[in-house]
């Protein structure tokens, strides 16, 4: 199992815990690599999420997972790169949301596959890897 970069949907249904597939490849993960890798993104997206429910206690646990994790930032090279993805998918007319944009470009510059189940967005992506530990 290679490193990755853990999308929103991924993340959440882990921090869920209800899915055992997701469940088992995530505890996969962590004894090889010990960390998950997640954007900024992906921690704002989980965030706002938590604060609209006032879910204190998973605020909390969410806090402590990013304290253990790799959240990597947004900066130039991705921000330059996601620009680029946008304006290729629009003229392609396939355009899917900035977050999954910003997503992508971090899991290309960093060179990792994003892990998620909204592979027929993410696939849009030209040379992005793109896994789902749901089905497979």
């Amino acid at each position: 199992m290679d490193p990755a970069l853990i999308d929103t949907d991924t993340l959440s249904e882990v921090m869920k815990g209800r899915d055992p597939q997701v469940r088992e490849k995530a505890r996969q993960y962590l004894a090889i690599h010990g960390r998950f890798n997640f954007s900024i993104i992906t921690r704002y997206e989980i965030l706002r999420g938590l604060k609209v429910k006032q879910a204190i206690q998973q605020i909390a646990a969410f806090e402590a997972r990013c304290g253990q994790s790799n959240v990597l930032p947004l900066t130039d090279e991705i921000i330059d790169l996601a620009a680029g993805l946008y304006a290729d998918l629009y003229t392609r007319g396939q355009l899917i949301s900035d977050a999954d944009i910003l997503v992508a470009a971090t899991g290309l510059i960093h060179r990792l596959p994003v892990v998620t189940e909204n592979t027929a967005h993410f696939n849009r992506i030209p040379g992005l890897r793109v896994e789902s530990w749901r089905t497979g």
